[in-house]
C-alpha cells in the first residue's frame, strides 16, 4: 500500500515522513491554502530528499507555464491538479507520458464519479467536496460510493478525512491504489505531527499484511 503524506512545508516533516514509510511526499504550491509552500522553499527541501520517494506538485488551476517551471525547479515526480482543469491540459501537461498526472475529484454524489471516465490520467485522487477550500478540509465524502468504481481500472488514490482509525478499514474495503493525507497528520495546519504519521502509515501499510 502506497502512502501519500501532502501538504509538506518544511524539511523535518519531510524526513520523518520518509523515514515512517511514506511513499510520496506533497508540495502545495497554491498561494489561499495554509499548507502553501513557494517554489523556492519547496526546492531547497526536495535537493535533500533521496530519489525514491515521489515528489508531487499539486496545482489549483494554474497556467501551463506555472507547472511548468515548478515542475522543472524542482525536479517534481508528479503533478497533481486539484482545480477544474479539463482532460484535455491534463493530457497537454502529460507531455506523452514524461511526467505523471494525478488529478483530483471533489465527490459530491454519484454524478461526480462519471467525470472520471473522461480523463486518461496516470492516478485519480479522490476527495471530499468542499465550497471554502480545495483539498485538505480533514472532511470524507461517502465512501460508500467507491463501491461503483471499484472494479474499474481506475488508480484511486483515496482521500479527505482519513485518518490512523479509519484508514485500515477502508483500504481493506476498497484496495484503493494509495491513500492520501494532510490535516489528518497534523498538530497545526502546515506542521505534521510525528506520532499521528507514525501511526497513519502504520495502519496502512499493515493493511495488507
Amino acid at each position: 500500500m502506497q502512502v501519500k503524506i501532502c501538504g509538506i512545508t518544511n524539511l523535518e516533516d519531510a524526513l520523518n515522513a520518509i523515514n515512517l514509510g511514506a511513499d510520496f511526499l506533497g508540495f502545495v504550491f497554491y498561494k489561499k491554502s495554509p499548507r502553501s509552500i513557494s517554489v523556492s522553499d519547496a526546492k531547497k527541501i526536495i535537493e535533500l530528499l533521496p530519489k525514491s520517494v515521489g515528489k508531487v506538485g499539486v496545482f489549483v488551476d494554474a497556467s501551463e507555464l506555472t507547472i511548468k517551471s515548478a515542475v522543472k525547479k524542482c525536479n517534481l515526480d508528479y503533478i497533481q491538479l486539484h482545480g477544474d482543469e479539463d482532460a484535455a491540459f491534463c493530457k497537454k501537461l502529460s507531455n506523452k507520458g514524461k511526467i505523471k498526472i494525478i488529478k483530483a475529484f471533489r465527490i459530491k454524489d454519484a454524478g461526480s464519479l462519471k467525470q472520471l471516465a473522461d480523463y486518461e490520467v496516470d492516478a485519480y485522487l479522490l476527495d471530499a467536496f468542499d465550497e471554502k477550500v480545495r483539498g485538505g478540509s480533514g472532511k470524507n465524502f461517502n465512501w460508500g460510493l467507491l463501491s461503483k468504481i471499484k472494479n474499474l481500472e481506475f488508480n484511486i488514490i483515496l482521500s479527505g478525512g482519513l485518518n490512523s482509525k479509519n484508514v485500515k478499514k477502508l483500504i481493506k474495503r476498497f484496495k484503493p491504489y494509495a491513500v492520501d493525507v494532510s490535516s489528518g497528520v497534523e498538530r497545526t495546519a502546515g506542521k505534521k505531527d510525528y506520532r499521528l504519521m507514525r501511526d497513519f502509515i502504520l495502519s496502512a501499510k499493515e493493511a495488507y499484511l
